[in-house]
C-alpha cells in the first residue's frame, strides 16, 4: 500500500503513528475476504521477550494479531449481518474480526483503552473501504452510555481478573436481550474458566475447539465461547 493512495486524513493519522512505530501493511485472508491490516513491525523491540501468560499486566497484548483474533475473524465471515445488525468488537487491538465483521455487512464499533490503538485502527479500516466504522475509547472500569449492540465479540481479552466484574457489567449493559457474545482466547489462558465461571450466573455459555499451529509452529487449541443472557 502506497501512502499517496491514501486520503490526506488517513496519511495525516499513518504519520502520526510512524512518530511511534515502525509498520507496514499485511495482507490477510480470511475464507473469500483479502484484507490489508497495519501491524508493528518491530515486535521485539516492544515485546521484549514479555511471556503474554505470565506478564499479563505488563504485556501490549494491543500490538498482536494473535490466533485466537485470526480464529474469531473466520467465525465472523461465516456470520453475515442479517438486516442491519450492531457488533461492538472490545479490546479490538489490530481489529481484523471487527474489519471482518464490516465487510459481512455489520454496523461495527471498534474499541480499545488508547487512542494511538485506535489510530491504527482508523487506518486499516480506511485502506479496506469501511467508512462507516465508529471508533470508541472504552474504559471498562467507567463504560460510556452506548445503544446496545446485536453482537459483542472479543479475542484475548480476558487476562486481568480485576476487569472480570465491569466486562460482565458491560456486556448486560450494551448487548441486546436476544443478543450474542463470542469471545475467542487461546486454552492456555489460565484466566479463562475463573471468568465463565461468574459469567454462568447471567449468561448460557457453549464452547466450541479449534486446533492450529502457531507462527511457531507450536499446536495449539483456541477456545470460542458463545454467551447468551439466561
Amino acid at each position: 500500500m502506497e501512502d499517496n493512495k491514501l486520503s490526506e486524513k488517513t496519511q495525516k493519522v499513518l504519520r502520526r503513528i510512524r512518530k511511534q512505530f515502525k509498520v507496514g501493511f499485511s495482507p490477510l485472508k480470511i475464507q473469500d475476504l483479502q484484507l490489508d491490516i497495519l501491524q508493528v513491525t518491530d515486535l521485539e523491540h516492544l515485546l521484549g521477550g514479555k511471556d503474554p501468560f505470565e506478564d499479563v499486566s505488563e504485556f501490549p497484548f494491543w500490538v498482536k494479531l494473535w490466533e485466537a483474533s485470526m480464529v474469531l475473524a473466520h467465525v465472523m465471515a461465516s456470520m453475515p449481518a442479517q438486516g442491519r445488525q450492531r457488533l461492538l468488537e472490545l479490546g479490538a487491538g489490530m481489529a481484523a474480526p471487527g474489519l471482518v465483521a464490516a465487510a459481512r455487512g455489520y454496523e461495527v464499533t471498534l474499541s480499545d483503552y488508547e487512542p494511538h490503538i485506535l489510530d491504527f485502527q482508523r487506518v486499516s479500516a480506511a485502506v479496506n473501504g469501511f467508512d462507516t466504522i465508529d471508533f470508541r475509547m472504552i474504559d471498562w472500569l467507567k463504560p460510556p452510555e452506548m445503544p446496545r449492540f446485536d453482537r459483542i465479540i472479543g479475542a484475548e481479552i480476558l487476562f486481568r481478573d480485576e476487569f472480570f466484574e465491569p466486562l460482565l457489567d458491560i456486556f448486560k449493559n450494551y448487548l441486546l436481550d436476544d443478543g450474542e457474545i463470542y469471545l475467542a482466547h487461546d486454552m492456555r489462558r489460565r484466566s479463562v474458566p475463573e471468568f465463565l465461571d461468574l459469567a454462568q450466573k447471567d449468561f448460557k455459555i457453549a464452547v466450541s475447539k479449534t486446533a492450529m499451529q502457531n507462527e511457531d509452529g507450536e499446536k495449539i487449541t483456541i477456545l470460542i465461547n458463545r454467551l447468551t443472557k439466561k
